[in-house]
């Protein structure tokens, strides 16, 4: 679901020069530079850890909302992406998340059950095993209405044509990002494991 294929140094460049220059967001959210540099500070360190022989207990990396919605906003922008303009998430105890998701797909050819502009809203469980994550949704909401996952698997379709990418579910385990073994949350933060 989460991909950071950004090297830290050009994270760090780019965020950088956003503090000296205005360019347009991309997301639909406002967000700090500073949260985002946090965030790419984190992914060195994980790096780091991973290049040296380490045989303690479990370390750690606390990452906040405000952190971790800032990141995710800073790659919508940097990836210019085509489908996703906003995904931001609230975090609770326990593995619990909500979250909102912006769809543009002004200009596809799209089934008669999608529209072009789509707010998703829902409530889910962060399942993890086996260094793999699935995002558990128990509740989705296009806008104010309940509906079923599959009109969210059916918009990640049209996603992966558009991006010529392999289709997948929301329901779908993902491995754990590099040198990640855990993941916990509690309320405004989580803690990622290494």
């Amino acid at each position: 679901m989460f991909h950071l294929k950004k090297s830290t140094a050009t994270c760090q460049l780019f965020l950088l020069g956003l503090l000296w220059i205005t360019i347009p967001l991309f997301s639909q959210m406002e967000y700090s530079i500073e949260d985002a540099l946090k965030i790419c500070a984190y992914i060195e360190r994980l790096q780091e850890a991973q290049l040296i022989e380490y045989s303690g207990p479990q370390r750690e990396i606390e990452v906040t909302e405000s952190e971790l919605n800032s990141y995710i906003a800073y790659l919508i922008d940097v990836d210019r992406e085509d489908v996703m303009k906003e995904l931001r998430l609230k975090i609770f105890a326990d593995n619990k998340i909500e979250g909102k998701i912006f769809i543009d797909l002004r200009g596809q050819k799209l089934p008669e059950i999608l529209r072009p502009e789509m707010n998703f809203y829902f409530g889910a469980k962060l399942d993890i095993k086996e260094n793999k994550i699935r995002v558990n949704i128990d509740k989705l909401f296009l806008e104010d209405q309940e509906i079923n996952k599959m009109i969210l698997d059916m918009v990640i379709y049209v996603a992966s044509k558009i991006d010529d990418t392999e289709s997948g579910s929301i329901s779908d385990w993902y491995v754990l990002p590099f040198g990640i073994k855990d993941i916990r949350t509690k309320t405004g933060k989580a803690v990622f494991f290494y």
